[in-house]
């Protein structure tokens, strides 16, 4: 009890109390180095990984134009024929490519990305007979110009 003798009330407790203090707002500025060097490490490590989309991009180009010249070709084997050539020298050194002719050509595009066999005949055939059918090649010369491996 206080001096009065009066009975203290819940109203004056209450009334007694006194707001706490608010507090300093945190910062969000990291307060240690490590923080600076991990975000550093991830913006080099976002930096060379453009760099390396950036390089593939730059490599694919033969193939991207390969695919268009494709589209124009229609259904003209010997043109087919053509951009195949054109995209193998593209991609793999001259020596290797070049030289090539016949079924050594069709397996040096089966082997490289899985040209098919069946497709390889329309190919060997079609500088010299203009009635070949180009379905099976073009689809084939599609198929090897998506998945062949360029040489290391």
């Amino acid at each position: 009890m206080n001096g009065t003798d009066a009975p203290v009330t819940l109203v004056d407790l209450i009334n007694r109390l006194v707001e706490p203090p608010m507090p300093e707002p945190i910062s969000l500025v990291p307060q240690t180095a490590g923080w600076y060097v991990l975000g550093a490490l991830m913006l080099g490590g976002l930096a060379y990984g453009l760099w390396r989309l950036w390089l593939h991009w730059r490599a694919n180009a033969y193939r991207r134009a390969a695919r268009v010249a494709l589209d124009r070709a229609g259904d003209d084997p010997a043109e087919i024929a053509a951009i195949l050539r054109r995209a193998a020298l593209a991609a793999y050194p001259r020596r290797r490519v070049a030289g090539l002719a016949g079924a050594e050509w069709v397996a040096f595009l089966h082997d490289t990305g899985g040209f098919p066999m069946d497709a390889g005949r329309a190919l060997i055939r079609a500088p010299y007979a203009p009635g070949t059918d180009a379905t099976a090649l073009r689809q084939g010369a599609a198929q090897w110009l998506r998945s062949h491996r360029g040489a290391p």
